[in-house]
């Protein structure tokens, strides 16, 4: 299946690149028939501006009115001529920067370039033609450049040696250059002997043996130039590890070193290594065009090695170039969003200190919101730079865009679910950092919110990490939430039995939550009896607390308060069943509390 769909790209490909040629070649032959045409209308207004001003003669001081409607006529004529030549240049410039160009080359040097057909002869197979007649000559050891002429025909120019034609001009050769026929062709009889007569010189072998010495005396300069790069390497190192302890401090920031001084060493030795084969290589790329730019056959390699590097820098330095516009316009964008920014962050400050009150809108609020909006401001940022952005508007760069959205989307959504229920979570206002909170079956203290999750460190000393969604899908118990105001009831439960009268029994409990630290004597602690059993009543304690975070241990000292007073006052406490083997004199309470020891 991919062999199918490769063969399919490729008929594609060539059938589009066949269109394109047939394209252009259809413009040239219709260039080529309006030249004709051209030539045609050109003769017949040459006759009739002829006929017109031997009419001007004739009349000569008679009769101005008529005089004056043939040199207008001469004039439109003239009009006409301009603007039809004009407009085949037009087309013509056009054609020269659309067209495929085949250069004529003599020994690797290009003499010009032909664009269009002559006859059946394609561009390319008559440049190679005219390429192989010029090697030819350079052969013949009889040859006279004086013979080498541009001679005239009816349609063409030809430029010939003796009774060999090289190449033949048309008018559309000409026009596409902008230029006469005869002109052009002058100008490439000449450019054909001069490079004849050079290529002769060439192949001649005092002119070889100069150019060999050439290329003994450059390789012996890039011999030379790379030992000294090599020595140059070795002093550097050695003046450097000599002045080590003088010229390298450690570099660090309080207590953190980032780099030592022999770490700094190592780097600076690793960078003049680096330099050392740069140079040598950059040495190397750099005579190599010129060794082969000494040879005419070589010559061609030369410009092709020196564009594999120049090319791509060109390129780039060109691309930096035309994108400093783009650059310039969102490095404003960016400098007027980051002082929106700060203006945006001044208002939420002054909100967060109550500065500015917004009704409505809590100080707590302030920290939250305003990380949304500079979310959102961001976002909207990179929206306004993304069209500026290089290669923005490219296949490739839409593609990798939705490939990465379809990621995000498919591989985030539980986090996003998490943020969703964050910022929820944060306008709900259902407990804040520090607060005693209880979320299932965690109970714990607040130490972090963020848009993804909640931590609680539970009295335990356990940090405990509770996604934002089902933190929002259950229960919150705010345990601190009135404790400043009003106070948290903390509340425990005894069953007693029947044989103990209930004032007492509440004098007791309420005498054990005074004995307890952190329980508030104001409001006083209160007893309430929530049923009568079979066997005992339940007696519910309920005391006001402050210290929330201290929730635990005030429970375990009130239990203790209890036992105490009770087994003081001689109350049995029969919570929840208390089952024991014992006569009829024997109580639960202890014997250091009954005397009895």
């Amino acid at each position: 299946m991919k062999k199918i769909t490769f063969l399919l790209l490729l008929i594609a490909f060539t059938c589009q690149q066949a269109t394109a040629q047939d394209t252009l070649g259809g413009r040239l032959k219709e260039l080529q028939s309006q030249l004709n045409e051209y030539e045609k209308t050109r003769l017949a207004d040459s006759v009739r501006k002829a006929l017109l001003n031997e009419q001007i003669l004739l009349l000569g001081n008679r009769d101005k009115q008529r005089k004056e409607q043939l040199e207008r006529e001469i004039k439109q004529l003239e009009s006409a001529d301009s603007a039809r030549n004009a407009r085949l240049s037009m087309q013509a410039a056009r054609l020269r920067e659309e067209a495929s160009r085949y250069p004529v080359l003599l020994r690797g040097d290009t003499l010009f370039m032909i664009y269009n057909r002559s006859g059946a002869t394609k561009p390319a197979e008559r440049a190679k033609d005219i390429s192989t007649r010029l090697r030819l000559l350079t052969r013949d050891d009889f040859l006279t450049t004086d013979s080498i002429l541009a001679l005239e025909s009816d349609y063409t120019s030809d430029i010939v040696y003796r009774d060999q034609v090289i190449m033949s001009i048309s008018d559309l050769d000409a026009r596409i250059y902008n230029q006469n026929r005869h002109e052009m062709a002058a100008e490439y009889a000449e450019r054909i002997r001069v490079a004849v007569a050079d290529a002769r010189k060439d192949a001649s072998l005092g002119r070889l043996l100069t150019r060999i010495g050439l290329v003994v005396l450059i390789l012996a300069g890039v011999w030379l130039l790379i030992r000294l790069t090599m020595r140059l390497h070795r002093k550097s190192e050695q003046y450097i590890s000599t002045n080590k302890e003088k010229w390298l401090k450690n570099l660090s920031y309080k207590d953190y070193t980032f780099l030592s001084a022999d770490q700094e060493l190592k780097l600076i030795l690793f960078i003049l290594k680096f330099l050392k084969w740069v140079i040598a290589a950059l040495i190397l790329y750099l005579n190599i065009p010129l060794i082969f730019s000494i040879f005419p056959f070589t010559r061609g390699w030369a410009d092709k090695l020196f564009g594999l590097i120049w090319s791509p820098f060109s390129s780039v330095l060109q691309a930096v170039w035309d994108y400093i516009p783009n650059l310039f316009s969102i490095l404003v964008i960016v400098v007027l969003m980051r002082y929106f920014i700060k203006f945006v962050r001044y208002i939420f400050t002054e909100i967060e200190s109550e500065k500015l009150r917004i009704p409505g809108f809590h100080a707590d609020w302030a920290p939250p919101t305003y990380s949304i909006v500079k979310f959102l401001l961001y976002a909207f940022m990179f929206v306004m730079i993304f069209p500026y952005l290089p290669g923005s508007d490219s296949g490739i760069f839409k593609g990798v865009s939705v490939f990465i959205g379809v990621l995000f989307s498919l591989g985030s959504s539980s986090a996003i679910a998490n943020i969703i229920a964050g910022i929820v979570i944060t306008y709900m206002r259902p407990f804040k950092i520090g607060d005693r909170i209880k979320i299932g079956e965690m109970t714990g203290d607040v130490i972090e919110k963020t848009l993804l999750v909640t931590r609680l460190k539970t009295p335990k000393m356990e940090e405990i990490t509770i996604p934002n969604a089902s933190v929002l899908s259950g229960n919150t118990i705010n345990y601190s939430a009135n404790a400043g105001r009003e106070g948290l009831i903390v509340h425990t439960t005894v069953t007693i039995g029947y044989d103990i009268p209930w004032k007492d029994v509440h004098q007791a409990l309420i005498d054990a939550a005074l004995r307890t630290p952190d329980i508030n004597r104001e409001p006083l602690p209160f007893v309430l009896q929530t049923s009568l059993d079979d066997f005992y009543v339940s007696y519910q304690l309920n005391a006001h607390i402050g210290a929330v975070n201290r929730i635990a241990a005030i429970y375990s000292a009130l239990h203790q308060n209890i036992q105490d007073v009770f087994n003081e006052k001689g109350f049995e406490i029969m919570s929840p069943h208390y089952r024991a083997m014992r006569d009829g004199g024997e109580t639960t309470i202890p014997a250091q509390y009954s005397g009895k020891e």
